[in-house]
């Protein structure tokens, strides 16, 4: 059952679930199949393509850049823009099936780049779209998001039945642009394939956030915010609920997904959308205490209600829209940020259990500790009485001041 919480009004509804034969593993057949990853070379791709290389599986990896690792010397690595149709239509010839993974916009200053949000997210998706199938690719897996139908509302155990967030009710350019890839993906089933070779097969995965040692997008941000003492407050109710995902989860469920697309699988995920997590939900704050903790520094006590950290944001976006012409700053947190880590919203994995055979295994935050420690993070101990006032006294300022805002426009 799902619960959706809107205005005061709680729907209940029934997922649609589906069963099918269970067959032997697609993936024991990896070793005959090439595989074309869209942003191949960032923290999710590149672990994705080492799981699949690691079973026999040819691999391209398609990136504006390098991999910031080495790069086995049989994994191929092509270097473009999904922006490019013809930088596209070039890597995917003699591929088998397509991890779309690329997009950009999903957190800090890049969420506030609409231009490129576009550019990327919709027209690059049709790029890959139309090259799968000029070039006779059967399997297309796109790499999602929750945010397709979370906007700000309460969601609770929520499932696949529930409808697209309306396009205008999007608070940010990146989760309405991934809405209408999404669509485009999910509409592109079926479609036959150039020459009668078959038709285009295709689903997508929403994934919860994701975490896993090394991950650059979202863990060294938040360690950064510690580690310049800026992370002193928590936000939103203590019973808000969200939900993760650890990188390994993720690419099991990529692994998956492709195999369900296959023949041999009766194309059961052909068409279909899951959510992807660790199945366990759990408040945002809480779920880093045992990285703020391991890594030395105290759990901050002082909780401030959302409204007022939405109203920073908005502020803070505000003023970035201003003078980023001139000095591109990275804002402390976005309004759909906080609606992302403040406000429950989680979702059932029921259905990828069921069609994918989808089973998270359990991992804790101790390896992403221990791997920012082999960095040199960690608290140190040699800071003097005076800086610690001077930024105490930065902190509660900026504090003050903007409550002092929020509470002027309230009144008028």
């Amino acid at each position: 059952m799902v619960a959706v919480h809107s205005l005061g009004r709680t729907v209940f509804s029934k997922s649609h679930r589906r069963f099918y034969d269970v067959r032997p593993s697609a993936m024991e057949n990896a070793d005959t199949d090439t595989f074309l990853i869209t942003g191949g070379c960032g923290y999710f791709g590149y672990r994705l393509a080492c799981s699949l290389h690691k079973k026999g599986a040819k691999i391209i990896l398609f990136d504006i850049v390098p991999a910031n690792q080495e790069v086995p010397e049989d994994m191929v690595f092509v270097q473009g823009d999904i922006r490019d149709y013809t930088q596209v239509e070039k890597a995917i010839t003699g591929v088998d099936c397509v991890f779309h993974i690329a997009s950009y916009g999903m957190s800090g200053r890049e969420q506030l780049n609409r231009h490129l949000i576009e550019e990327v997210n919709v027209q690059g998706t049709h790029n890959i779209l139309k090259a799968c199938v000029e070039h006779g690719v059967s399997r297309l897996v796109f790499t999602s998001t929750f945010n397709v139908v979370f906007g700000g509302q309460v969601i609770e155990n929520g499932d696949e039945s529930l409808p697209y967030l309306p396009l205008h009710l999007h608070p940010d350019h990146y989760s309405r642009t991934k809405s209408l890839a999404e669509m485009a993906v999910l509409k592109a089933n079926g479609t036959v394939l150039k020459g009668g070779s078959g038709v285009l097969t295709t689903c997508a995965l929403r994934p919860a956030g994701i975490y896993g040692p090394g991950e650059q997008r979202h863990l060294p941000r938040i360690v950064g915010y510690i580690e310049k003492g800026i992370f002193r407050f928590v936000y939103g109710k203590p019973i808000s609920l969200v939900e993760f995902v650890h990188v390994d989860n993720l690419v099991s469920a990529h692994e998956l997904a492709a195999e369900a697309l296959t023949p041999e699988r009766q194309h059961c995920s052909a068409g279909q959308a899951y959510f992807i997590s660790d199945g366990k939900p759990v408040n945002n704050f809480e779920f880093f205490r045992p990285l703020i903790e391991g890594l030395g520094y105290p759990f901050p006590r002082l909780r401030l209600p959302i409204s007022l950290i939405y109203f920073l944001a908005f502020l803070t976006e505000m003023i970035h829209h201003l003078i980023s012409p001139f000095y591109n700053f990275q804002p402390l947190l976005t309004r759909t940020e906080v609606y992302k880590t403040g406000v429950t919203h989680y979702f059932s994995i029921a259905k990828a259990k069921v069609e994918l055979r989808y089973e998270p295994h359990e991992y804790n935050l101790d390896e992403i500790v221990q791997w920012f420690r082999s960095k040199g993070h960690g608290k140190k101990h040699h800071s003097s009485f005076l800086s610690r006032l001077l930024l105490g006294s930065l902190f509660v300022a900026a504090f003050v001041a903007v409550a002092l805002s929020f509470l002027l426009v309230a009144g008028n």
